[in-house]
Parts: C-alpha cells; structure tokens; sequence
C-alpha cells in the first residue's frame, strides 16, 4: 500500500472529529463547524475504507458490509482470513509437516517439482516458519530421483548448501538438467 496516511486509518482506526468548549469538556464537533482539515481526515478514513473494499470480490465485500470504519474491516478480515494464534500455529505445523514429507512426484516434471517447492517454501516463509538456506537447500536435492544421484553428489559436494539461496539452487539444477538433456541428444545422434 503506497499511501501512508490511508495505511494509518486502517492501523490506527477512525478518528473522531472533536471541538473544546469553553468549560473544557471535548465533544463531538458538529458537521457544519469542520474546518479543512477535519474534512480531511474524514476524507482519508472513507479513503482507507474504499480501499480495503474495493479489493475485495463482490461475494466476500457482502459479507463484511457491517464494518463501517477500515480497521474493524482489517480486524475482521485478518480474524477471518488469518484466524487466531492457534489457527496460525496449527497451519505453521501443517507448512512443516508437507515440507518434511515433500517428495518427488513419478511422472512430474522438473519445472512442476521446482514450482511445487518454491510454493511451499513461500508459504512457509509468509506464515513465519523459519527454516536455514542448508534444510531448504538439502530438503530440495534429497527429492530427485536415483537417476540425479551423480548431479546431486556433485552440487553437495562442490556448493555451500549453506550460502546459496533457493534460486541459485534452482538454476544450478535446471544447469544439471540441461547438460544431461544435451548429453542424451549427443548420445542419440552417436547410435544413428
């Protein structure tokens, strides 16, 4: 979200526009006694709420019409959407538990595997489990077939599971794939 001050409103809630009367007592400020900037405000509050409504699908937006103010709609939202800290545990458990149990599909591609993984791991990272560059990196190379054994040896042996990150990984392997579709063509065109 680029703008700061609609940003505010949703955090922040809805401000209540106020006047001090002579005795000190605050009360609410009446609508024809706003100045520009009371008219701001209120105009930043709307501005946080359309916001947040307006990405929603006309299907969910019906379902929360009786918020009138951005943050009850956020709070709503993320209680619905991201649910309470035992929700969020349990989910976070869920993301460990399939990333302990990845594996390779028979019959999948490389590029479908690599796409399955990387939709874990960000998961994971988006929920807040931490695992080190090493397990996502192992995690990863452990999953080929006995076919990659060779290249999988090779990259253990010659990279720092600990430094690269998932896409120099990534690349490394699709680097592996292509030289053994190369040496699979070779080998073809040498039988002919």
């Amino acid at each position: 979200m680029k703008d700061f001050k609609v940003w505010q409103n949703i955090l922040k809630g809805p401000v209540t526009i106020t006047t001090t009367l002579a005795n000190g007592q605050i009360v609410d400020k009446v609508y024809e006694n706003y100045t520009n900037e009371d008219f701001e405000k209120v105009e930043e509050q709307e501005r946080a709420l359309a916001t947040l409504t307006m990405g929603l699908s006309p299907d969910i937006a019906q379902g929360f019409r009786e918020y009138t103010s951005a943050k009850a709609l956020w709070e709503a939202l993320t209680e619905v959407y991201e649910g309470n800290e035992d929700m969020k545990q349990s989910r976070q458990d869920m993301l460990i538990q399939k990333f302990n149990m990845f594996n390779y599909v028979l019959g999948e591609t490389l590029e479908a595997q690599l796409q399955r993984f990387i939709t874990l791991t960000t998961k994971m990272s988006s929920t807040g489990v931490y695992v080190t560059k090493f397990e996502i990196n192992k995690k990863l190379l452990n999953l080929f077939p006995k076919a990659w054994d060779m290249n999988v040896t090779v990259i253990k042996k010659t990279k720092d599971l600990n430094r690269l990150s998932l896409a120099e990984t990534m690349t490394i392997i699709k680097a592996c794939d292509l030289d053994d579709k190369q040496l699979e063509i070779n080998h073809v065109k040498t039988i002919r």
